[in-house]
C-alpha cells in the first residue's frame, strides 16, 4: 500500500531552488512527485572560480548557485509534473506581494512556503582573521574571513531573517482571508545557529529564524498551518571537497556526508499530512553530528 502523503493538488511555494544539487532543488523534485504543483523562486549568483575565490569547492557551488531556476522547473516539467520558477531578490521586501500574486494567477493559493534560500558568506568578530580560532571551517576556508560590517550583517538578516518573516505574515494573511485550514509552513535554519564562529552572522540570522518559527508556530496553530523548521549539518551541495568531506564522516555518526535529498526527505514528512501533529519544532538533520 502506497503512503498517502496529501499532497496531490497543493501548492507549494519554494525559494531559492536553482542549485541543481541544492535543498531546495532536492525539496521541489521529491514534492512535485507527490502530486504538488511547485513554484520555486531564485536569485543567480556571480559565477566566480577558484582563482577568483579562496574557499576550496566555490567553484562548483558558485556555477550551480549562478544557474537559472528554469533547468530545476523544466526538469519537473519532463517527468509529469507542474513547476514554474521565477528570478526574485528577497532581500528586497516589496517583492514579496507580487510573488504571491504570480504563485496564485499560475496555480492558486499557495499551501506550502518552504523559506529555504539564504545568503552566505564568512565572517568574524576578531579584527583579524590570524587570530582565528583553529576551527574546520576556518581550515576550509583558508583563513580568508573578513570581519563583520554593516553591509554584510545586513546582508544575511535580509535574506535569512526578515524575508521568511515577511513571506510567512503574507502567506497568513492570504490563509486567513480566504478562510482555509490545511497550511504548512518550513523553514531552513542550519546546526551552527547557536553559534557560528567564522561565520556569525549566517548563524546569527538563522537563530532568529528559529525563533520566527517558534512563534508562529503559537500564533498560526489556531488556523490550520503548522510552523516547523529544518537544521541540516553539513550536507553536499557543491561546496564539499574530498577533503572537507574526510574531516566530516570521522565527525559523523553516521560516518557519511548528507545529501540535499537526506534533507529533503524531512521537509517532505513536514509537509505531509503524516506531520499534522507536528508544529514549532527544529528537527535536525545532521546524521548525529548535533544531539
Amino acid at each position: 500500500m502506497m503512503l498517502d502523503t496529501g499532497l496531490i493538488g497543493k501548492t507549494a511555494l519554494i525559494t531559492g531552488a536553482n542549485n541543481a544539487m541544492g535543498i531546495g532543488a532536492a525539496a521541489a523534485r521529491m514534492l512535485a512527485a507527490e502530486g504538488a504543483h511547485i513554484f520555486l523562486t531564485y536569485k543567480r549568483g556571480a559565477f566566480r572560480d577558484a582563482a577568483q575565490k579562496a574557499e576550496p569547492g566555490s567553484a562548483l557551488y558558485s556555477q550551480l548557485s549562478a544557474a537559472s531556476g528554469e533547468s530545476i522547473a523544466d526538469e519537473i516539467r519532463q517527468h509529469g509534473g507542474t513547476a514554474e520558477a521565477l528570478e526574485v531578490d528577497l532581500s528586497d521586501p516589496h517583492v514579496i506581494a507580487p510573488l504571491f500574486d504570480h504563485v496564485e494567477a499560475r496555480f492558486g493559493a499557495v499551501d506550502i512556503l518552504i523559506n529555504n534560500a539564504a545568503h552566505s558568506t564568512a565572517d568574524t568578530f576578531l579584527p583579524s582573521a590570524d587570530a582565528l580560532v583553529n576551527t574546520h571551517s576556518v581550515q576550509w576556508l583558508g583563513g580568508n574571513v573578513p570581519t563583520l560590517t554593516q553591509e554584510s550583517h545586513d546582508a544575511h538578516f535580509a535574506v535569512n531573517t526578515r524575508a521568511p518573516a515577511l513571506m510567512m505574515i503574507e502567506f497568513a494573511r492570504r490563509f486567513v482571508a480566504r478562510g482555509a485550514s490545511w497550511g504548512r509552513i518550513i523553514n531552513l535554519t542550519t546546526d551552527g545557529s547557536p553559534a557560528f564562529p567564522s561565520e556569525i552572522a549566517y548563524g546569527a540570522s538563522k537563530h532568529a529564524l528559529e525563533s520566527y518559527t517558534r512563534a508562529a508556530a503559537l500564533e498560526l496553530g489556531q488556523f490550520g498551518i503548522t510552523v516547523n523548521a529544518v537544521s541540516p549539518g553539513a550536507t553536499q551541495t557543491g561546496w564539499i571537497t574530498a577533503e572537507m568531506e574526510a574531516d566530516i564522516v570521522r565527525a559523523t555518526p553516521l560516518r557519511r556526508v548528507g545529501s540535499a535529498e537526506d534533507v529533503a526527505e524531512v521537509i517532505r514528512f513536514l509537509a505531509s499530512n503524516q506531520a499534522r501533529w507536528m508544529t514549532g519544532q527544529i528537527i535536525h538533520a545532521n546524521g548525529g553530528q548535533r544531539v
